[in-house]
């Protein structure tokens, strides 16, 4: 089986709908857990499948949380080698900020809570062309970026004009959250109480709200994506491994 190991900052923030698709492709899923397995220990090379996680601290906290270097070293390490990766929120900051991109906190103040977004036009070419009909995705970020140079832009939002972007041919970041399902994510809003309620207009019983509006349509597009973009990662793999002729 093909490997896929994900980084994880805080227990609730898992692959969600990515984990049956991986299954159905044949990678076994192990979960680090930032914090309390040593990164350090982490071949950058050896998942055949990298994924980096959500969570509450910023990409650029590595003086109070320095695993974020262990993660910046992995990351810069697999980037250069065109290795396949994904992160989601802070795993697409960490991504932003090892391609040279400014990372901080959003003038527009937190995204918090069901809302749509717009794909670009290289986004509509791109794996997250399913997304295309969603009317709402999750956002759950304080912080933002500038787009990476060498990098698409593949969608935006009202609020933040980088949602998601791609590099080379393997790495995908995506600021959103496409992984979430509904049988979950009333963890969320338990493990950010507080953030919840210290943010102007975001409520629970909205959030609960928007999640049985959203949530299903939201699961059933992003799996679309996931088979599409683990597809493309087989496929440049499969040929950046084939012997050249001279």
């Amino acid at each position: 089986m093909k490997t896929a190991i994900a980084i994880r900052h805080i227990a609730f923030e898992d692959v969600g709908s990515l984990a049956p698709v991986l299954e159905d492709q044949r990678y076994s899923l192990q979960y680090l857990d930032a914090g309390a397995d040593n990164l350090a220990n982490l071949d950058p090379a050896s998942p055949d499948l990298l994924i980096i996680l959500g969570g509450p601290i910023g990409a650029y906290d590595e003086q109070d949380y320095p695993f974020l270097k262990d993660e910046l070293r992995i990351l810069k390490h697999r980037l250069e080698a065109d290795l396949p990766t994904l992160g989601i929120c802070l795993g697409a900051q960490l991504i932003a900020r090892v391609l040279g991109a400014k990372v901080y906190p959003g003038s527009a103040g937190k995204e918090i809570g069901w809302s749509p977004i717009n794909l670009s036009e290289a986004g509509h070419q791109s794996v997250l062309q399913p997304l295309a009909t969603a009317d709402a995705v999750l956002h759950w970020h304080g912080d933002t970026f500038t787009l990476p140079d060498g990098c698409d832009r593949l969608a935006s939002s009202a609020k933040y004009e980088n949602q998601a972007f791609s590099y080379k041919q393997t790495i995908l970041a995506l600021q959103f959250h496409p992984e979430v399902i509904t049988q979950t994510v009333g963890k969320w809003f338990i493990g950010h109480a507080c953030e919840i309620g210290s943010t102007t207009d975001v409520t629970v019983a909205a959030l609960r709200q928007d999640t049985q509006k959203y949530g299903k349509t939201l699961q059933h597009l992003a799996s679309l994506c996931w088979r599409q973009w683990l597809t493309q990662i087989e496929q440049a793999t499969h040929l950046r491994n084939q012997p050249v002729n001279v």
